[in-house]
């Protein structure tokens, strides 16, 4: 079978011969007749996602990002559901340390972090010298409340956009497209509606490329896929309308047509819930 090769940003100028034309047209029949449009159930069973700011964008990271802290995090909290990624954004303070300046700058992260059970989590600081501490307070967080820890309550909304170019380009891309179409949707908003709770993030690679732009809405768990820039109106709408808390198994899917699926739900269980609700979409 031939692969296609999917490129993104804008081409050099190309003499369009017969011969081309006709390649282009087979190419674009093939992907739009071979690639699956199915979303529901393509998220990756997590429990807890854990995001280490950076004051560096996804725009400056190699396809390959790491860190001390971020893989130590990773190893410790894996076990029980734990996902450890990067999280940039211009209105929130971070270190002035990252994985780039690894060996010259102590590596230091403020640390927000998302459960299924009892929704969001901050920790200062944490650094190589305290992450076995952090990782006690993350379990703590992601069990279940019959242990004594109340459910965090805040009225902020977290989203989060991968826009890790250098690891596909359909992120880089249609990421960075779609992250200035919501600060646009946001300030033309900022005083007619209860948006402003709404916290936007830049984060790096989140797994499936192909379902660029991706979208993670935190504290809900909801994650969208293919999502474009005239698409955010009508998802920030949806978003508002939802009460801020971590989605339960008897809740309805946060935009149908671009939902991937939920935190703390395998990946049949995801769906089981598509499935379920299918009659109201």
């Amino acid at each position: 079978m031939t692969q296609l090769r999917i490129l993104c940003g804008t081409p050099g100028p190309v003499r369009a011969t017969t011969a081309h034309l006709r390649y282009s047209w087979f190419s674009r029949r093939s992907l739009s007749d071979t690639v699956p449009e199915q979303l529901a159930g393509t998220v990756p069973v997590h429990h807890s996602y854990i995001f280490l700011r950076t004051p560096d964008p996804p725009s400056t990271y190699p396809a390959k990002y790491t860190s001390p802290v971020q893989r130590k995090l990773l190893l410790a909290t894996a076990p029980w559901g734990g996902s450890v990624n990067f999280a940039w954004s211009p209105s929130q303070s971070a270190d002035p340390s990252s994985p780039a300046n690894e060996g010259t700058v102590p590596e230091t992260h403020h640390l927000t972090a998302f459960s299924s059970t009892r929704g969001k989590l901050e920790i200062d600081g944490v650094s190589l010298a305290n992450v076995e501490d952090a990782t006690k307070t993350l379990r703590a967080h992601g069990e279940a409340r019959t242990h004594g820890m109340p459910m965090a309550f805040s009225d902020d909304i977290h989203l989060y956009l991968c826009t890790h170019g250098a690891r596909d380009c359909r992120c880089g891309d249609t990421g960075r497209r779609v992250s200035r179409a919501i600060r646009a949707e946001l300030e033309r908003r900022q005083w007619h509606d209860s948006s402003a709770r709404i916290k936007l993030a830049e984060v790096a690679h989140v797994g499936g490329h192909k379902y660029a732009a991706n979208v993670l809405v935190y504290p809900h768990g909801e994650w969208l896929g293919q999502v474009k820039p005239e698409n955010v109106p009508d998802i920030i709408d949806a978003i508002l309308a939802r009460p801020v808390r971590p989605m339960h198994s008897e809740d309805m899917p946060l935009c149908p047509s671009h939902w991937r699926g939920r935190m703390g739900l395998s990946k049949d269980e995801q769906l089981d819930l598509f499935t379920r609700f299918s009659h109201k979409y």
